[in-house]
């Protein structure tokens, strides 16, 4: 799965950033001077004293668990993904619903598939600014936040009459607690581990798929059985009881690793395999995220009907639920970016052997 192999990258450039920005502020703190440029006698002490501890710990630097409490942690992650970017991968049924039945009088196809973009893009726009708030207030603090926004933006979206409130409640409230959720939960799986650390990685990240394919089905079942609102509404408490607990559990090891939260690194943009990275991340989501959010739509467009949609759209959350835990299994054995090369040039390849021209039956889709 692409994404797994983007925030397993993402996530080692930064601890690797992190490290560096340690060890430039111990030389700096190591090698005091006084005002008049010598070494002041203060100084000197304190380089007798805590000199040798402090180099060893350098050398030695943090050691992950590798296990132990960050599986509780990363099952909480799991969970975290399942009720923020799973939900959010429902949007198509919803999508699917919106178009067929012209639940907003008035709006347009493109104004429809603007709330799941605004949702998903107001989710990583929002990261600097959840950063920041994970760096002065904890990653409790910050997921609470996250909470707030995403319960809301659901409760909200239930009572929508105009499509305008669509786009603050479905559309901006949502998407900025998703972010919230996300940037603070997304750094604390790889703290605890090391050598398992995109194996981990990609369990956590395959809450995302479980939590598409539960609510692809889940979503579209309520719709048809109770309501839109109270679909929303029950979405609302699920994920808010849910997360809530994840959050409560959850542990960052933020103190031990040493890390550094800042808004934006502009070190990283001086390296150009890191912009290589960001380019291919850029572009991989792209594609994910058109597919994951017009599959359903599509499969009614081509005459199947909404439960077949709704079907195909968990199917492909399903591939990532089971996929993710195999890639980040094999990235620790064969190299993450090596395998990230080969899962995209295969997704590029299936692209181009499935063509859409005859996609139009249940089984191939």
């Amino acid at each position: 799965d692409l994404s797994v192999s983007t925030s397993v990258l993402i996530t080692d450039a930064a601890i690797m950033t992190s490290r560096q920005s340690k060890e430039c502020n111990g030389d700096e703190l190591g090698h005091g001077h006084g005002v008049d440029g010598h070494i002041s006698m203060d100084s000197e002490k304190t380089l007798e004293v805590e000199g040798p501890d402090h180099n060893r710990e350098d050398k030695q630097g943090d050691v992950p668990p590798d296990g132990g409490y960050g599986w509780v942690c990363t099952a909480c992650c799991f969970l975290i993904n399942a009720h923020t970017w799973g939900v959010n991968s429902s949007y198509g049924v919803f999508l699917a619903h919106y178009l067929s039945n012209d639940t907003f009088p008035g709006a347009t196809s493109l104004e429809y598939a603007f709330v799941g973009g605004l949702s998903i893009s107001l989710a990583l726009i929002i990261s600097p600014i959840a950063t920041i708030c994970v760096g002065k207030f904890g990653t409790q603090a910050t997921l609470s936040i996250g909470i707030v926004f995403e319960t809301a933006g659901l409760l909200g979206a239930s009572w929508a009459n105009k499509i305008w409130h669509l786009f603050l409640s479905q559309g901006c409230s949502f998407g900025i607690g998703m972010g919230f959720l996300f940037v603070a939960s997304v750094g604390i799986v790889p703290q605890w581990f090391s050598k398992r650390r995109s194996f981990a990685n990609s369990i956590a990240a395959a809450g995302s798929g479980i939590g598409g394919l539960i609510y692809s089905l889940a979503t579209n079942a309520m719709i048809k059985s109770i309501s839109l609102g109270w679909a929303f509404r029950i979405l609302a408490i699920v994920s808010c009881f849910v997360n809530v607990i994840c959050t409560i559990l959850v542990r960052d090891r933020n103190k031990a690793v040493g890390s550094v939260q800042m808004a934006f690194d502009v070190r990283l943009f001086k390296r150009p395999e890191f912009l290589l990275l960001l380019g291919w991340g850029f572009f991989s989501m792209l594609g994910y995220i058109v597919l994951l959010f017009s599959l359903p739509n599509y499969a009614r467009s081509v005459g199947l009907s909404a439960q077949q949609g709704s079907v195909i759209g968990a199917l492909l959350n399903m591939g990532q639920g089971l996929g993710r835990p195999f890639v980040g299994y094999f990235s620790d054995a064969a190299g993450r970016i090596n395998l990230a090369g080969a899962c995209t040039f295969l997704a590029g390849l299936f692209c181009f052997v499935i063509n859409a021209d005859y996609a139009e039956d249940s089984g191939l889709l």
